[in-house]
């Protein structure tokens, strides 16, 4: 299996273009009319409610995007915190959610292409296929949604660019409407008949506030696309919460304009715009000849835009579902060309087109429904946050943090479930149907395949004892039972010239049943953008693909399952612990080299080391040719060294070495302790019938190199000292790797260590 990573080519501009894109579209042009309906003059206020609730989520959103910068959104956060249950609920109704949207907002351009073309020869015509039918409007909103699924499938590069440049555009004509709108406002006209329907009263706003909430989708869109977002830690939550100030700043003064200028009750409920800007374009030069038109073109634009966004981020929740192997993983495939994920774009598009062509008629439910998934979604993003924060994640390390934690994400959830009860019961109740498809979905199929554990389920699990048996019977019951393969990652600069660590990692893999991951690197010069690499994608791919199948070939004569991965970087040292988190690799192992920047006495380099702990074990292999047939295994116990004797186990069981245990003390008088100490650690550690040899000279380095003089490969744990230590005194691990002549592994395992301990080492007693 091959797979590739999504390419960074999404800067700020096209962020805020992307959320703000789809939020103007909905709210200025499509649903005005409908909700003043709903709620009278004080529509307004809905609006500005809507915003402040889509603020105090997009809060929480920026922070687990700046922890977590991958496609898929609100699915990922959520399936990474609250478990996969939940984040099949999550991934299927953002998705869903997201479909509805885009059909919705297709819808709207239909509507405004066929007003726009009434009358001419192009008009679009409607079209019956015996008992069923497409009007015009529906067939105007299928070529929208086609032209947007071609758009998302040549690539994100060339989405985020038309996202600017409508919404650049838009902005400008709303700007000439607000103007115009300005000098016409009546505040008679707004409280003609009061603020709100004589019926319902103030009442009405949290039911508006639900209508005209699909208007605010955008911003989480962003974080759907995080993972191709340059510099998200910055970029990101500016472009979050920056689009919903921006935006529910134009909604207010767009939509209070309106509603002074036409009677609330009397506001058109399919082109409120267009409506009221006959009368504010009257008597001006040109704009009442054109004004009208040109309003229908941004009308146009912004539904467009919204749909262009929606079905950008709908089709990367699908891929990342897919990744994580919540639905079937065919749904990774990166287009070769476009390094897109271009069948989980046309899998949205198909869903998409049904849409429209089944529910085209009824905007109100496809705007609902969209509604009460997203809010369900945003609700479980805000809970997931908390059970990061609770459960102290060392990985979790956010650039952004929500104020006020944990009142803000608690007030997140509270009004994201809450407003979903001022629904009307249809959409509701397709809310929760959806829902219990999920949970359907994940029982049936994802259950049995997908491995990962939430971090809220494993924190119940691990505190049994504390927690209330609810909470331990859930996390149990809802506990994932795919088999988790073993995967040793192996980073490769030349898989044609490392086949010796292809070999020594299938061995390590075919041992426990598991996978080798090679990873090919292509680094490039900080001088180069990397979405200048998108340029030569072809030539990277044909020569990545040469590579990796050379190292397909090395495993396969080890009997070992493999799968690749191609990353074009300029960092080559951090990918590797990046890929290795973000495909739960239980070993990393790494060449030895004089140009490699893993060279150093400790797998990771010293300023990375004060700030983050390895991801998983790592072996750093030197290879002199030779067969491992002998093992010298020098230990003083520690962690590295227990990682250092289940490899010799593994090579032991699969080669047939022997293994020779070294344990060096400071003079003679301790020798008896040491044979004690060597003697209990090989039976402790399944290898006592190794052969054991104290070394009474108290130096180290000498030992292990008198001791390797007939020995294949040298088993040696990482130096537990500390960063200032080494850089002061050298490292003994750094300079016993090239003395000897037979093959070094350097092996360590990730531990909890104070900053002290980062600085000076861990102190002897």
């Amino acid at each position: 299996m091959s797979d590739d990573e999504l390419a960074k080519d999404l800067g700020l501009l096209s962020a805020l273009a992307i959320g703000m894109g789809t939020m103007i579209g909905a709210g200025i042009f499509v649903l005005p009319g409908a909700a003043a309906q709903e709620a009278g003059p004080i529509v307004v206020v809905s609006f500005v409610i809507g915003g402040s609730i889509a603020m105090v989520n997009a809060l929480a959103v920026s922070e687990l995007g700046t922890a977590m910068p991958k496609a898929g959104g609100g699915y990922y956060y959520v399936n990474r915190g609250l478990g996969p249950l939940f984040g099949s609920i999550s991934g299927m109704g953002d998705w869903m959610g997201l479909a509805f949207a885009s059909a919705f907002y297709c819808i709207g351009f239909g509507g405004y292409l066929t007003d726009l073309l009434a009358g001419t020869v192009l008009a679009l015509p409607t079209l019956e296929f015996g008992l069923f039918a497409l009007s015009d409007v529906q067939l105007g909103a299928l070529l929208a949604g086609l032209l947007f699924v071609g758009v998302n499938y040549i690539g994100a590069k060339e989405t985020g660019g038309v996202q600017t440049v409508i919404v650049t555009v838009l902005l400008g004509i709303l700007t000439v409407f607000a103007a115009t709108g300005f000098l016409h406002f009546d505040w008679g006209t707004l409280t003609t008949d009061g603020f709100a329907p004589t019926d319902r009263g103030y009442g009405a706003i949290l039911p508006g506030t639900a209508l005209v909430f699909v208007s605010f989708l955008g911003y989480a869109k962003i974080a759907t696309v995080a993972e191709e977002l340059k510099d998200p830690g910055r970029n990101l939550p500016i472009a979050v919460i920056g689009s919903v100030a921006v935006v529910t700043t134009i909604y207010a003064i767009l939509v209070g304009t309106m509603v002074g200028i036409v009677p609330w009750h009397s506001l058109d409920d399919n082109v409120p715009v267009s409506q009221v800007a006959e009368i504010t374009f009257a008597g001006l030069p040109l704009l009442d000849v054109v004004g009208v038109t040109l309003i229908s073109l941004a009308a146009m634009l912004a539904t467009a835009s919204s749909a262009n966004a929606s079905i950008l981020s709908s089709a990367r929740i699908n891929f990342a579902m897919g990744r994580d192997k919540i639905v079937t993983d065919t749904l990774n495939e990166i287009h070769p060309k476009y390094a897109t994920p271009y069948r989980s774009i046309l899998l949205t598009g198909g869903v998409i087109i049904v849409f429209i062509a089944a529910l085209g008629q009824d905007l109100k439910v496809l705007a609902k429904a969209a509604s009460v998934l997203h809010l369900i979604v945003y609700g479980l993003m805000n809970l997931a946050l908390i059970a990061f924060r609770q459960a102290d994640v060392p990985e979790y390390e956010p650039d952004f943090r929500v104020p006020f934690y944990p009142v803000t994400p608690i007030l997140g959830a509270v009004f994201s479930f809450g407003l979903i009860g001022f629904m009307d019961p249809i959409e509701i109740g397709l809310g929760l149907a959806f829902v219990a498809v999920a949970v359907l979905w994940y029982a049936l199929y994802a259950r049995s395949r997908t491995p990962r554990q939430g971090v809220l389920g494993q924190y119940i699990l691990d505190r049994a004892e504390e927690m209330p048996d609810v909470a331990v019977s859930a996390a149990s019951a809802a506990r994932p039972d795919g088999s988790s393969e073993y995967r040793v990652l192996v980073p490769l600069a030349n898989p044609r010239t490392e086949r010796h660590l292809i070999e020594f990692a299938s061995t390590l893999a075919a041992e426990r049943d598991g996978v080798v991951h090679a990873v090919h690197i292509v680094q490039v010069p900080d001088q180069t953008p990397l979405d200048r690499g998108a340029e030569h994608i072809d030539r990277i791919d044909a020569e990545s693909a040469k590579l990796l199948e050379r190292a397909r070939e090395h495993a396969g004569e080890h009997d070992a399952a493999i799968e690749t991965t191609t990353i074009v970087s300029h960092r080559s040292f951090e990918e590797v612990f990046d890929a290795a988190r973000e495909h739960d690799a239980d070993q990393v192992v790494m060449g030895w080299g004089e140009n490699r920047p893993w060279t150093a006495g400790r797998a990771e380099q010293p300023l990375d080391e004060l700030g983050h702990d390895l991801p998983c074990d790592v072996l750093v292999l030197k290879d002199r040719g030779d067969e491992f047939s002998r093992i010298l295994l020098p230990t003083a116990g520690g962690p590295d060294s227990d990682l250092s004797a289940e490899v010799a186990r593994t090579l032991r069981s699969a080669t047939g070495a022997t293994i020779d245990l070294l344990h060096v003390v400071d003079d003679e008088g301790e020798r008896e302790a040491g044979e004690a100490f060597l003697t209990e650690w090989a039976a402790d550690h399944d290898i006592g019938d190794a052969v054991l040899t104290i070394d009474t000279s108290g130096d180290v380095e000498g030992a292990i190199a008198r001791e390797a003089t007939d020995e294949t490969l040298v088993i040696i744990g990482a130096t537990e000292r500390g960063l200032l230590s080494r850089l002061v005194r050298g490292s003994l691990v750094f300079d016993i790797v090239d003395d000897l002549e037979c093959s070094v592994v350097l092996a360590e395992r990730p531990t909890e260590r104070s900053l002290r301990e980062r600085l000076f080492g861990r102190s002897e007693e």
